[in-house]
């Protein structure tokens, strides 16, 4: 492996090279900045790939594709209620599609074009969608080498699955996180206070929007009306009476604590890259420091300025995303297409 993923001692981190300019050093303006510029251009074909508990996931892949079968593969999970719409998306997938990679992003049940056919949705800790498409992209292509990158949502879920005790057969030489809420408890109650809480009412809406329609037509067994969730008010509340009985969890609690990525830090099996800001508005200022504890094959870049997937540089025109370009570095670095 490169030096770029041979790691840092457990206890290390080390400075992000992400350096923000003074005028867009506010958290919130790095945060929201990619919302109202055009990302970078990607064209994707659709597939719809099926489970083996009857459910689907919709994947995106993004057009051109090399010829060469042994080409490397970049799979991208994307944050909560994200896509391939997502600016960040774009960005990334067409940073792995200009290094030579085939790029594909896998759209979390019910986040596509589509409701998914089961009566359930997604979490921070599902992991077992990912092993299979997984192992369905090692039976596709069994010469191409495999990377893939998480964001927020994304990023903790991809985290506990390089941490799971089979992580080594995933077939993966490395992977990205990006933004990752290692304390889903911790991030919850960031989301809840001052101007973050923007953002827990944009994404709360949104859940809100797909679960209430399944409310009204009976397709989920939950013990809450649909005047009860139209009345939520936290993404905690939403995560106690819906994301923990549709997926077997007693309650939040035992939702944050059985799915959150940080105590798993030093199981991480696969070489990871962290990339993290101290300014996230929707985690603590101190969540890295958490978890200091981290296996030998984890990278972690902090810095200080960069918000919640934002990570916005000054650009020859306008204000441009420096995590395509990191993402691309490290793609060079891992020379993955040359093994």
């Amino acid at each position: 492996m490169s030096p770029a993923t041979s790691g840092l001692r457990a206890d290390a981190a080390t400075p992000g090279g992400f350096r923000a300019a003074r005028w867009l050093s506010n958290p919130h303006v790095q945060t929201l900045l990619p919302r109202v510029l055009r990302p970078a251009e990607v064209d994707w074909r659709q597939e719809f790939l099926d489970l083996p508990d009857g459910d689907e996931v919709e994947l995106s892949w993004v057009l051109p594709e090399p010829d060469d079968q042994s080409a490397p593969l970049f799979v991208l999970f994307h944050g909560l209620e994200g896509g391939i719409t997502s600016p960040y998306a774009h960005d990334l997938l067409a940073a792995a599609r200009d290094q030579g990679y085939r790029a594909l992003l896998m759209h979390f049940r019910g986040c596509g074009s589509r409701p998914n056919r089961l009566p359930r949705a997604y979490h921070s800790g599902d992991t077992g969608d990912a092993k299979v498409l997984l192992e369905v992209l090692g039976d596709r292509y069994p010469e191409a080498p495999k990377v893939a990158g998480g964001v927020s949502l994304g990023g903790n879920m991809l985290l506990r699955l390089v941490a799971e005790e089979d992580a080594n057969s995933l077939g993966l030489d490395a992977a990205v996180v990006i933004s990752a809420p290692l304390d889903l408890a911790a991030c919850a109650q960031r989301l809840g206070e001052g101007f973050s809480r923007v953002y827990e009412r944009h994404l709360l809406a949104s859940l809100k929007r797909k679960v209430i329609p399944r409310l009204e037509r009976g397709e989920l067994s939950l013990k809450v009306s649909v005047e009860q969730v139209r009345r939520l008010k936290r993404l905690r509340d939403y995560d106690d009476v819906i994301t923990a009985p549709m997926h077997g969890f007693r309650d939040a609690d035992d939702y944050y604590a059985r799915a959150s990525s940080g105590p798993v830090l030093d199981r991480v099996a696969v070489p990871t890259l962290m990339l993290h800001a101290r300014d996230d508005p929707f985690m603590p200022a101190d969540l890295i420091e958490r978890f200091p504890a981290r296996s030998p094959l984890v990278t972690l870049e902090v810095a200080e300025r960069g918000g919640h997937v934002g990570f916005m540089e000054p650009g020859p025109r306008r204000p441009r995303p420096w995590l395509g370009r990191r993402l691309a570095r490290y793609l060079q670095e891992l020379s993955l297409d040359k093994q």
